[in-house]
């Protein structure tokens, strides 16, 4: 298995349908009129030697490297800034162009440390190849001038030389190693969008800097990594290429942590990961990473990782280490003994959104047919279920409309209750990119998100609603829309129920939906609504991304509605550049619910009352399934309090950490009488666990996972399970061991189970992934190649729905004790509850989660930037220290929930969204004073947290 090698084209390929004949070298090649003679080369086989040029960014002509000579034209042109023309002849290899070349190259070598066998590039170093390419075999300069290479020169300290940059903790930068070909520099400019990195100086004297001549730890450097891939020397290298050495072979995967599913090379030696590398052929990446995807992996090989089953009678007890058999045969014991004493209903189970498609399935299938119920549900219930609903209704299909690439046709973008930069990453790099290209911006968000204002990119509106009023600004958007005739009205009739929209448009022209009665909700200044309205409308092709600041609402379905409304006055579905766009929080939420992870709906999204669809699975499972819905993960709790819910199967989820109203969910975790984890960590739902089954890192498994847009990625196997099995195996023992016939040997039989019963994945197979790469379901007879857009020529439900969406206030009030309103987020850094990410060094950049606070309320509270604060509401208290900060506006406060001692979530109350019980996250009603310590809960749950993590016979396993 050898390492993925992939045709660097030196420039971007041209989207022109003009094509241009030319000779390269006596070959006659045919290209797109645009393409650079660089390019064109390449692709008639043809390599010029290049140092700066790659096809990752718009060509820049600095090396001098790749001169050609054009027959009838003067002088040597780079190849890489000429575009073809129709009939000329290239020449790319004379006796005056091999002079030239070589004595550029003789310039950058007397300026080059000449260490390459103990080099950490040695072997994949660009510099180094290209002296081999243009025969260099001498260096006539030497080093007795000035050189940037070494510390002394002539006995005297060289002001030129610069120390090796370590700071970052995951790459180095070497400065004596730099050749000043401006690849990093471009890279985080056009390829990142950050501007992190500049070129200091003039002349002999340039070098690269990052920021204002600061280290990269603390520079505006996010540590995407693009300029580490882009670098052609070792100075910029990562450091588990210094300490292992060159990969020596690789495996396509795709990354385990937020929706937009990047394709990495996991590049090994052995069964040891060295580096993951994005792969430029990956279709929602594009060949980019985030901090999290390109070096964060390394909890797959943390020392808190739990690699042994392990039971315990009572959860004030310690941990038992078992064999699997006697761990699952355990497991089956007691939930038959369960069910057997409390009745069919009394178990259920959780589905990972970590996990893949073939685990969740599995996981939904032991439920329905093993515990014989439908009481199954997943993470999406916290985030994006509102999602499923809403979109659901108003389409007819619970998912995003648009592939990513769609972004770089889009005109004008509403970004409503999402932070990219921070959530969805390397979407935001390709975001900002066509935002510096001329495309106009709209944000809905209470705080001033990094997209609001940020290097060579600034939203034409911000609109920083009051939390909870989301509904109101959205309809009051359309009120604009409508009432200043600004609708497609040959849209609507063609393809929307246009008495239904009638009835809509008489809805938001009402006269309380104005932008100037929804101010006064808001706090949104009526112009700027009206603004935004205008712009949206009448600014080409519009396209809505949002995230979990629309859906963890008491009104989440409400506002999809109102976002799909949106889009379908202003004609803005169905075509490249336009659509509804949820930003999916996890890298597999949206093939979580594809599965049937829901209580009511088995896969594909059809009901489990439907007879038809029931007999399907009855016939191939040789079960009675039944056809009520079961309990959804609050509703699991509630009768667990009550008494009635004994048991739980929890795969890959934190529910304890990441569910609302943390006390509620220990009472209900403390009632059940067996309670099976499956994790990679004792998590904090293991405090309340009887049984730990270890699970698999996605670099131990095969499989899928479907991103945000609908894309079904491959997921490869690059090592051995350390815990024995990946998450599949261990499933299907417990199947087993509960008396389940079932004999998967590989994911790929799971695959075709899917796509047999499901008609969306109805052609989908590891064979056809393997040949296509990647395909956007539904992929089947009628879509053979995947949907990377939906509802191009109708609405999957026929007409689209306009849903009237009328403002109801959420009950969680502010008011003299919780005067100020709490909204939670995520950081870069980190992910989801802080699991994986704080077991890698990724904590360098957010230890602790903090309190933001507006000036004026911290003011207010005699609270000081950094100070320890008493976070309190209705449901409960918790400590952390302030970060006091103009992102927030007064009256509102914001923290993440990345970290287990904060609890975040002990703060949070038990609302939900009226339709699909998703919690209201987004708005809590707080009060903040100054603390000297932590709260009572927190001193508490540290201390059963501690007792319950103790492992017999071992020190204790920290989470």
């Amino acid at each position: 298995m050898p390492l993925i090698s992939e045709i660097d084209f030196g420039t971007p390929a041209s989207r022109s349908e003009k094509m241009v004949t030319l000779t390269i070298d006596g070959n006659e090649i045919t290209v797109p009129e645009g393409t650079s003679i660089m390019r064109a080369s390449m692709e008639a086989g043809i390599e010029v030697p290049k140092l700066c040029a790659t096809d990752m960014m718009d060509s820049f002509g600095s090396c001098r490297l790749c001169l050609v000579e054009i027959e009838g034209r003067a002088g040597m042109p780079a190849s890489c800034t000429t575009p073809v023309a129709p009939g000329i002849k290239v020449s790319t290899q004379t006796e005056r162009l091999k002079d030239v070349r070589r004595g550029v190259m003789e310039l950058y070598i007397s300026d080059h440390p000449l260490d390459c066998l103990t080099c950490a590039a040695n072997g994949d170093c660009e510099l180094q190849d290209m002296a081999g390419a243009v025969g260099l075999r001498d260096v006539r300069y030497g080093y007795d001038g000035e050189n940037h290479v070494k510390a002394r020169s002539n006995g005297s300290i060289n002001i030129n030389w610069a120390p090796k940059d370590e700071s970052n903790p995951y790459f180095t930068f070497d400065p004596a190693k730099c050749i000043v070909c401006s690849r990093c520099v471009r890279a985080c400019e056009e390829v990142q969008g950050t501007f992190a990195l500049t070129i200091e100086g003039r002349g002999f004297d340039s070098r690269v800097s990052a920021g204002m001549h600061e280290n990269f730890l603390d520079s505006e450097c996010v540590s995407c990594g693009a300029c580490v891939q882009a670098c052609p020397t070792a100075t910029l290298t990562e450091k588990s290429v210094i300490e292992i050495g060159q990969p020596e072979h690789s495996v396509v995967t795709t990354c385990a942590y937020c929706g937009v599913g990047c394709s990495f090379k996991a590049e090994m030696r052995g069964e040891e990961l060295v580096r993951m590398v994005p792969w430029k052929d990956g279709q929602a990446n594009r060949g980019h990473s985030c901090v999290k995807g390109r070096f964060a992996y390394g909890y797959s090989t943390h020392k808190e990782r739990i690699l042994n089953p392990m039971i315990r009678e009572k959860i004030s007890d310690p941990w038992r280490e078992v064999s699997w058999e006697e761990a699952l045969a355990h497991t089956a014991a007691e939930f038959r003994r369960i069910q057997y004493q409390h009745g069919r209903d009394s178990v259920g189970g959780i589905t990972s959104s970590r996990c893949t498609n073939e685990e969740t399935y599995l996981v939904q299938k032991l439920v329905r047919a093993g515990f014989g119920n439908n009481n199954v549900d997943t993470c999406a219930r916290v985030c994006h279920s509102p999602t499923g609903y809403g979109l659901g209704a108003t389409f007819g299909t619970s998912a995003g409309t648009q592939n990513f690439d769609s972004v770089e046709q889009t005109d004008v973008v509403i970004i409503i209750g999402a932070n990219p930069t921070d959530g969805h990453p390397v979407f935001a790099s390709r975001l900002k990119k066509r935002l510096r290209q001329g495309a106009k911006l709209i944000i809905v968000d209470p705080r001033r998100i990094d997209m609001v204002s940020s290097p060579h990119i600034k939203a034409s509106h911000h609109l920083p609603l009051r939390p909870g009023t989301n509904v109101a600004v959205m309809t009051s958007l359309a009120h604009v829309i409508v009432t200043e005739g600004l609708y497609d009205e040959k849209f609507i009739r063609e393809r929307c129920d246009w008495s239904e929209f009638e009835d809509w448009a008489a809805f938001v022209a009402e006269p309380h939906h104005s932008p100037e009665e929804v101010e006064k909700l808001s706090g949104v200044p009526a112009e700027e609504i009206r603004g935004a309205a205008r712009l949206f409308a009448t600014g080409g092709n519009g396209s809505i991304y949002y995230g979990l600041g629309v859906t963890e609402h008491s009104q989440g379905s409400t506002t999809v509605m109102a976002i799909a409304n949106l889009a379908m006055a202003t004609g803005n579905i169905g075509r490249p550049g336009v659509g509804v766009n949820p930003l999916r929080g996890q890298n597999n939420v949206q093939g979580s619910c594809d599965m049937g992870s829901f209580p009511h709906e088995l896969p594909g999204y059809r009901h489990v009352s439907d007879d038809a669809t029931r007999d399907i699975f009855e016939k191939l499972w040789g079960v009675t399934l039944s056809n009520e819905p079961g309990l959804r993960i609050p509703n699991m709790l509630d009768a667990a309090v009550d008494g009635s819910f004994k048991g739980i199967y929890i795969q890959g989820e934190d529910i304890l950490q990441s569910d609302p109203d943390t006390k509620h969910v220990s009472a209900g975790l403390a009632a059940m009488e067996c309670v099976v984890v499956q994790d990679l960590f004792l998590n904090e739902t293991a405090n309340y666990a009887h049984v730990f089954l270890p699970g698999s890192t996605f670099l131990e498994k095969d499989g899928t996972f479907t991103n945000a847009e609908r894309r079904i990625n491959r997921v490869r196997k690059v090592m051995t399970p350390r815990n024995g099995y990946a998450d599949w195996e261990v499933t299907q023992k417990l199947a087993q061991a509960m008396g389940l016939n079932w004999n998967y040997s590989h994911p790929s039989e799971i695959m075709d189970e899917i796509a047999a019963t499901t008609p969306s994945f109805a052609m989908v197979s590891y064979d056809y992934l393997e040949k296509m790469g990647s395909v956007q379901w539904p992929c089947n007879e009628k879509a053979p190649l995947g949907s990377p857009i939906m509802h191009v020529n109708g609405f999957v439900r026929g007409k689209g729905k306009f849903i009237r969406t009328e403002y109801v206030a959420t009950d969680e009030k502010t008011g003299p004790r919780f005067p100020l309103l709490l909204t939670t987020g995520r950081i870069l850094s980190q992910y989801n509850v802080g699991a994986q990410t704080r077991r890698t060094d990724n904590v360098v950049w957010h230890e602790e989660d903090r309190l933001e606070i507006h000036p004026n309320d911290a003011e207010m509270r005699g609270v000081r930037d950094g100070d320890w604060v008493k976070l309190m509401s209705r449901s409960g208290d918790t400590t952390l220290r302030a970060l006091i900060t103009e992102r927030v506006a007064p009256g509102v406060v914001y923290t993440t929930f990345h970290h287990p001692t904060t609890q975040a979530n002990v703060i949070t109350t038990d609302y939900s969204d009226w339709a699909t019980n998703c919690p209201e996250y987004k708005v809590t009603a707080v009060q903040v004073s100054p603390s000297n310590g932590p709260s009572q809960w927190q001193v508490d749950y540290d201390e059963q947290a501690r007792q319950s993590r103790r492992i017999a016979g071992k020190m204790e396993a920290a989470e």
